[in-house]
């Protein structure tokens, strides 16, 4: 279940193998679903979230060979989120973080030029 969104408010944004994001339309939300866990953000949150990840030099880490590249802490101090992660579920949580916000830069191009009814006919018809 959604943390803070009933089923019949949230729209799915992306999905991956490993989780999805949804946006709640009564809190203006977007929740984050990965693996175990589940994160409910404001926009700017996620965008500070979405900064931080793009930020980790992946490539750097593949070929460091120490033990401290192997796993990564990914911080959201605005919502008490401090997870450690391996290189792999960086690299899977970036997709999905990516994924969403294509999606919602998708979403908002699509309503400012199709406007807010039509919109809104391309939503409840898929």
């Amino acid at each position: 279940m959604l943390s803070d969104c009933h089923k019949a408010t949230s729209e799915e944004l992306f999905r991956t193998s490993k989780g999805a994001s949804y946006q709640c339309d009564v809190t203006n939300r977007i929740i984050l679903k990965f693996d175990d866990f589940e994160l409910s953000l404001r926009i700017q949150q996620f965008q500070c979230i979405r900064r931080s990840l793009n930020q980790i030099d992946i490539k750097g880490r593949i070929f460091d060979l120490s033990d401290e590249s192997d796993h990564f802490f990914v911080e959201a101090p605005m919502v008490n989120f401090r997870e450690k992660l391996t290189l792999c579920e960086i690299i899977q949580l970036r997709e999905l973080v990516n994924g969403t916000y294509f999606a919602l830069e998708l979403n908002s191009m699509l309503h400012k030029l199709l406007g807010p009814e039509r919109a809104l006919i391309y939503k409840t018809s898929n």
